[in-house]
């Protein structure tokens, strides 16, 4: 025991030095199309293990995380992350993808909890589905983390690490509002995640309450969503309010989905809901999809799009304004403000937060991270000299 104190207190301080320069190089972005079954364990061979005890079992993992799926290279670089952040350190870890299915996601959980992990770090596929499985890990004394998407109705979720969702859909709103065309009757375009996942709902409340002003006074007109309308001159939603919108508007995080969305929108557009027009895109994969659909209507002269993630093809689309913006969410913190918390649990301590997110259960203690919006005036400065991206991925510079 005492030397798995050790390894665990010298884990410690190799984490905080990377919380300070972590970084390397990030995923590829050509994404696995894997079949919906758990995926095949991830761990960094190479890394040394911390010393083991009686208590440790033979080839045991410390800490497991859950990610939603390797079909979008936002997950690939979290991964990667992990992979270095935990390796390096000396943790044993295992990364596995939930490929867009709860029930995989469920049996993924149940797999790093038979191996006897301490801490579970998961990013949850659905916000309400996944309690059942963080309750069965919970009840085995496993520590529940969860990453970027909060975890509702349960109690069974010990801490959240996430990027200021809110803030996110705001900085969003903005861009559309610092950049819309000059006089009032602007159409807009609303798109939202999944209606699965409670990030959805935070960063459209985000987005909403800057652009509700600017609908309410006429100088936007929302051009897809009869909710939407129904509501514009309501400030605040309730939940139910704004489940009703993204019920029209969801892209379910799904390229093919929001192709599908905007093609449809557009074909029932009006000539008025055309010409020069703004876009609220909920991420980077659906905003390239989206963009390309307005991109190719003749009658459609210019859009404003949003996203967020940072995505290697989306800041490529940003340089050569096919894309708007997008929000980075530094994963590197991110990753690393979970490393930290899993190594405070492991020493039993308790992790620092800085706020807490209510889940419909409890309050949940939460560590938030800044946000950074990026157009093309600013790639160079957020992205390649921050280290997040080498300038040899891009091109137009």
């Amino acid at each position: 025991m005492k030397k798995k104190l050790l390894s665990l207190i010298l884990a410690a301080a190799m984490v905080t030095t990377m919380l300070v320069g972590c970084g390397g190089k990030e995923a590829d972005e050509t994404a696995s199309n894997s079949a919906p079954v758990a995926d095949e364990v991830v761990e960094d061979d190479a890394a040394p293990a911390p010393a083991a005890d009686e208590g440790d079992a033979a080839g045991g993992i410390q800490v497991g995380i859950v990610l939603p799926t390797k079909d979008e290279p936002r997950w690939l670089q979290d991964q990667a992350q992990f992979e270095s952040i935990l390796g390096d350190a000396g943790f044993t870890n295992q990364v596995l993808f939930s490929q867009g299915s709860s029930a995989t996601e469920k049996t993924n959980v149940e797999t790093l909890v038979s191996q006897g992990i301490d801490v579970l770090i998961i990013c949850a596929q659905d916000g309400a589905a996944a309690a059942a499985a963080v309750e069965a890990a919970k009840a085995e004394g496993v520590t529940v983390i969860a990453y970027d998407r909060l975890i509702t109705g349960t109690d069974a979720v010990d801490y959240y690490v996430t990027f200021d969702s809110f803030s996110v859909g705001a900085a969003q709103g903005q861009y559309l509002v610092d950049n819309a065309p000059a006089g009032s009757g602007i159409p807009l375009y609303l798109y939202a995640g999944a209606a699965t996942d409670n990030n959805a709902f935070i960063f459209f409340e985000g987005a909403w309450s800057v652009l509700q002003p600017k609908i309410a006074d006429g100088t936007f007109v929302i051009a897809n969503s009869s909710e939407a309308v129904g509501l514009q001159d309501k400030a605040e939603l309730t939940r139910d309010e704004e489940a009703a919108i993204i019920g029209q508007i969801t892209t379910d995080w799904d390229f093919n989905v929001a192709k599908s969305k905007a093609e449809a929108h557009l074909t029932a557009a009006s000539a008025d809901m055309k010409g020069d027009v703004l876009v609220l895109g909920p991420n980077d994969g659906t905003a390239r999809s989206i963009a390309d659909v307005f991109a190719t209507d003749k009658d459609v002269s210019s859009y404003v799009v949003t996203g967020q993630d940072a995505e290697i093809a989306s800041v490529q689309y940003v340089i050569d304004g096919k894309q708007s913006m997008t929000v980075f969410k530094d994963t590197r913190t991110l990753a690393a403000d979970s490393v930290a918390m899993a190594v405070s649990i492991l020493n039993g301590e308790t992790p620092a937060t800085d706020t807490t997110y209510n889940n419909e259960a409890k309050d949940v203690p939460a560590k938030q991270t800044n946000i950074v919006v990026v157009t093309k005036d600013n790639v160079k400065a957020a992205l390649i000299d921050s280290g997040y991206y080498d300038a040899s991925e891009f091109t137009g510079l």
